[in-house]
């Protein structure tokens, strides 16, 4: 019967710590630009921003190859190598949430430019540096997206 107690503890306290990690907190702008000058703004906007482009992922471009239409959705992955080594010193599983994706996307209401901020994603990791970080990182990511609706 102790055995079923501390295996029950255990579980539920599991189950506590998944249920109580809060979900890392979407951010978003609305731009005045259509879909495909508005990737094209993230995109110059990552460079402008010392960031690097890892790779532009866009559903609707694959669909439309297919000859389907649907609405514009892209994902912009970025990091640095700075950011990267730093963050792997400190907590090599920290890895995995590299590099951070900037969402684009046409909605009903025009288009949208969303990202998790790097200081939610990174939470989970106990690491002083990786905190560091990732409020560096909150910056970098909201002044792409800014800078990207400059006129």
């Amino acid at each position: 019967m102790k055995s079923f107690r501390r295996h029950l503890a255990a579980v539920l306290m599991l189950l506590f710590a998944f249920v109580g990690a809060a979900p890392a907190q979407t951010a978003s702008l609305h731009s005045p630009y259509g879909f495909d000058e508005t990737l094209a703004r993230i995109e110059r906007s990552v460079d402008a921003n010392a960031m690097f482009k890892i790779a532009t992922a866009s559903a609707s471009r694959a669909a439309a190859g297919l000859g389907i239409a649907i609405p514009g959705d892209a994902v912009v992955l970025v990091f640095r190598n700075d950011f990267a080594r730093r963050v792997l010193a400190a907590d090599p599983t920290a890895g995995i949430e590299a590099p951070l994706p900037i969402q684009i996307r046409e909605t009903k209401t025009g288009t949208v430019i969303a990202w998790k901020r790097p200081s939610d994603v990174y939470r989970p990791y106990p690491a002083p540096e990786i905190a560091r970080v990732a409020r560096e990182l909150d910056a970098i990511l909201a002044k792409i997206a800014a800078d990207a609706l400059i006129p």
